[in-house]
């Protein structure tokens, strides 16, 4: 064995010194390998290609290893010495085991394997008719130590559908009827593509940008609702990372599905892949049509404004003004995406990944606002003396909102990556880059008319450019077989220009402030440092995450009587995280964590005055807008059975200077709205995230999950503002208040014969309350059927979104000088026929190259595992 000094040397010399102790005592126990070769054969001698050998240590599973052949029926792979069983698999042979002792290195010479009943004595395959192969199908959802995946290649459902289709079925997840998407009721949900930001969910898109990616792009779903300090620590609800597919099968495999239906939505996506030697390519792609049609409806009671003076020399003393709108939005999207990359292996140690993507989306839409008003106002008229009290009169004005929009979006991404393994232990490093692009246009024409009131006409011109910029670095070093150390650097640079323009003839002072330039640029570097061990049943993870952010804005407005506004803000926040497991037995598991995250302000809140949508309903950002904080705390249970899987989840969040939304009205005389983001008081959520599957039988599998949680909210935001008579006043709207909610998914799937299945979803989503605002309750059923068709090789689906047509929103809202009542329906009842064809060269999965580590990185460059 070598000295101590000896394996620092070593050591420094591979990792730049990095933990030098920590790596000199892994080296002191690992064991030295042999290089072992082979080749397997049939019973004529000739190589059998893409076979699976497997050899098991039999004193220790940790030195096992496995191969897959290449197409002279070879392989090779690095051993330590010992007694090994040697397991070989190929289609169309028998299961072969036999024993061997490796002592050195060299070549074991030919494994021979016989060929099973059905296939001809040189090992060619003949052809059978009518055989139908069915195997048991993993299970949709599953618990892992530190995120809950979900597989939705059995979600019925949203076949043809979108990642928007996808995400209202994934557990502790929920979609609004806008296509706002929350976690265990909260909206600051961060998004990653494969691990990474990325520009194919732009935040500025909303909706949009969820439906553009094919529900046929992804392989799963992660859902990490309390993430380590390996990852990035924005996002206080959680993260949800989007893994898309990319075959492991040997040979050319692809798909194609197509899909039709009402109301009109029209797409045709591809995945392709080929695998060959130490090469793997992947070309997925495909576009689509939708038309969608949105109802909003909303009643508003304003308790004083000032009334159009239509009787001369009247003297108004008070006024009420019941308003009634109406409104429907139809919008047509053509989106188009396309993803290609490759992975080459440089060796057996180190290898390389490229991949782009670009996605796009554009169309139009025409939204027609009807309002209806009922002014009751109180004057006296001088040209009756007689009339001293005065009287009520009652007018009802029309009002017509003709809004029509253009839109189009292109996003791209490409990434480079390098891995490499120093050794055979788990020793390893992983370097990448990201370059990210992502242009927005939104441009609407809107003409008001009132019976009342002068013709109003807007024009707005809203133009966005995103440029991102991420370079990471990831090392792991293992501490003998039950410890890891893990270390890594990332460097974004966020660059966000905004340019608005709005012409209008209304006499709204502030319409100048809206024409202005907008520079947002963010740069943040971020080290962190994770240690995971076991002892025993118990198991442990401790990180370190340190963020140093920087933040400039310069906003320029076309209004010459304000100067140039430039903001520049710094911060330096450590977040730490820990996990705890212990394994009350097999499959039975008591998970505890914690963690600290951040919420950084989206880029266009801190834009002011950066959207002008229509003259009574204006956003308006803060420039001084702050990140809020948050300490989640999880205390979770998972017990795994053959036929079920239960996990509830006790949680707590606690939030300090949390983002509101304040929705108020500067001038009491008029009736227009404006929304602003605040940072105001602390939020605090508590609940129970249960998430089960149970499989009955053969023919029933059932997955559902249940959110029970509650919310407290403290903070009272006050604003200036002048009363009807022009009069300056302080408002002010009180958030303090706290509720129960709920949340409830059931999936149910029949299993009619082994070609034929039918599913049944529905969701529930409870009351909420707050001081200023109620919502009311919401449900849906969804169905889809889906038939196996050609052997296997093709499959037709059914679905219908929202059966009853019940996927709606009410919401009242409240405050001191008005009330109101909206009701908001984003899709109507939808359906839709969609057809997959499965074309395939390659049938073997290919084996991983050494054991499963249990701590290993599968799922993208911003995974990490738990507790071992």
């Amino acid at each position: 064995m070598k000295n101590k000094t000896e394996i620092v040397n070593i050591f420094t010399r591979k990792t730049l010194g990095l933990t030098l102790v920590l790596s000199a005592a892994a080296m002191a126990f690992a064991q030295e390998k042999a290089g072992v070769s082979g080749t397997i054969v049939n019973k004529k001698n000739q190589p059998v290609p893409y076979a699976s050998v497997t050899f098991s240590n039999k004193a220790n599973t940790a030195l096992s290893d496995a191969v897959l052949t290449d197409e002279k029926g070879q392989y090779k792979l690095q051993l330590a010495p010992g007694d090994y069983d040697i397991t070989v698999e190929a289609i169309d042979y028998k299961k072969s085991v036999v024993s061997k002792n490796i002592t050195t290195a060299g070549n074991i010479g030919a494994l021979s394997i016989e060929p099973e009943a059905t296939t001809t004595i040189d090992g060619k395959t003949k052809e059978i008719q009518g055989v139908v192969i069915t195997a048991s199908a993993a299970k949709p959802y599953k618990v892992e130590l530190d995120k809950k995946t979900y597989d939705p290649s059995q979600d019925i459902v949203s076949k043809g559908g979108s990642l928007q289709d996808v995400l209202t079925n994934v557990p502790s997840v929920s979609v609004d009827t806008d296509g706002t998407v929350s976690m265990r009721g909260s909206t600051n949900v961060k998004f990653l593509i494969n691990g990474k930001p990325s520009a194919l969910l732009g935040i500025d898109d909303g909706a949009n940008a969820l439906q553009s990616i094919p529900a046929d792009q992804i392989e799963r779903i992660e859902v990490i609702t309390n993430p380590s300090s390996k990852f990035e620590a924005s996002g206080t609800s959680g993260i949800l990372n989007i893994i898309l597919k990319k075959s492991k099968k040997v040979g050319f495999n692809g798909s194609v599905v197509g899909s039709l239906g009402y109301f009109p939505r029209t797409s045709l996506n591809t995945n392709l892949s080929w695998r060959k030697n130490n090469w793997t390519w992947f070309l997925n792609g495909g576009g689509g049509y939708t038309e969608n049609k949105t109802k909003n409806n909303s009643e508003t009671t304003y308790h004083s404004i000032n009334f159009p003076n239509i009787v001369k020399g009247e003297q108004p003393k008070d006024v009420l003004l019941h308003q009634l709108q109406n409104s429907t939005n139809k919008t047509y999207n053509k989106n188009y995406n396309v993803s290609a990359g490759f992975v080459h292996d440089l060796s057996e140690k180190t290898s390389i990944n490229l991949t782009g993507l670009v996605r796009t989306f554009e169309g139009d839409g025409n939204e027609l606002l009807n309002t209806e008003e009922s002014f009751h106002r109180f004057f006296k008229d001088p040209s009756d003396p007689n009339n001293v009290a005065g009287t009520w009169q009652l007018l009802n004005p029309f009002g017509l909102r003709d809004s029509k929009s253009v839109f189009n979006n292109l996003a791209f991404q490409g990434d480079v990556g390098l891995d490499h393994k120093f050794d055979d232990k788990g020793q390893n490093l992983s370097v990448s880059m990201s370059l990210q692009r992502n242009r927005s246009n939104n441009n609407a024409d809107i003409l008001e008319t009132n019976d009342l009131l002068p013709d109003i006409h807007d024009v707005t011109r809203r133009h966005s450019v995103s440029k991102t910029v991420i370079g990471k670095a990831d090392y792991e070093l293992p501490i003998g077989e039950k410890s890891k150390l893990e270390a890594g650097y990332r460097l974004d640079i966020n660059d966000n220009k905004y340019d608005n323009f709005v012409s209008s003839t209304s006499n709204n002072p502030f319409i100048s402030d809206f024409n202005n330039n907008t520079d947002y640029r963010e740069t943040f570097n971020a080290f962190y440092l994770q240690f995971k061990s076991k002892i025993g049943n118990f198991a442990y993870q401790l990180g370190l995450r340190d963020e140093i952010s920087n933040v400039k804005i310069n906003y320029i407005s076309q209004n010459t009587a304000k100067e140039p506004l430039n903001k520049t803000k710094n911060y330096n926040n450590l977040f730490p995280s820990v996990f705890l497991s212990y394994d009350v037995s097999k499959n039975n598991q008591i998970l505890v964590n914690y963690s600290r995250r951040i919420d950084r302000p989206r880029s266009f809140f801190m834009v002011p005055f950066p959207n002008y949508s229509n003259s009574q309903n204006i956003f308006e950002g803060n420039i001084d807008l702050n990140p809020s904080y948050v300490d989640s705390f999880e205390v979770g249970y998972n017990i795994t059975r053959k036929k079920f899987m239960v996990n509830p989840t006790l949680y707590y969040r606690h939030a300090t200077d949390d983002t509101k939304m304040l929705v108020y009205r500067p001038d009491e005389s008029k009736s227009v709205f404006y929304t602003k983001p605040i940072n105001l008081g602390n939020d605090d959520r508590y609940g129970l995230d249960l998430n089960f599957t149970y499989d009955p039988f053969a023919w029933l599998k059932i997955m559902g999950s249940l959110d029970m949680f509650g919310y407290k909210t403290t903070g009272i935001a006050y604003y200036d503002a002048r009363d009807k008579d022009g009069n300056a006043k302080v408002g002010n709207m009180n958030f303090t208040g706290s509720g129960f909610s709920t949340r409830a998914r059931l999936n149910t799937t029949f299993k009619l014969d082994k070609t034929l299945s039918v599913q049944l979803q529905g969701f529930y989503r409870g009351a909420q309350k707050s001081a200023n605002q109620d919502t009311q309750d919401m449900y849906a059923l969804n169905l889809g059927a889906s038939k196996t068709i050609w052997k296997g090789d093709g499959t037709i689906s059914f679905n219908i979104q929202d059966i009853f047509n019940t996927r709606s929103r009410e919401v009242y809202s409240f405050n001191s000088d008005y009330t109101r009542r909206n009701y908001m329906q984003w899709q109507p009842r939808q359906f839709s026929i969609s057809l997959t064809y499965r074309f395939k060269q390659g049938e073997k999965i290919e084996q991983p190259k050494k054991k499963k580590d249990i701590n290993a990185n599968e799922a993208g460059d911003d995974q990490q595992g738990g507790p071992m």
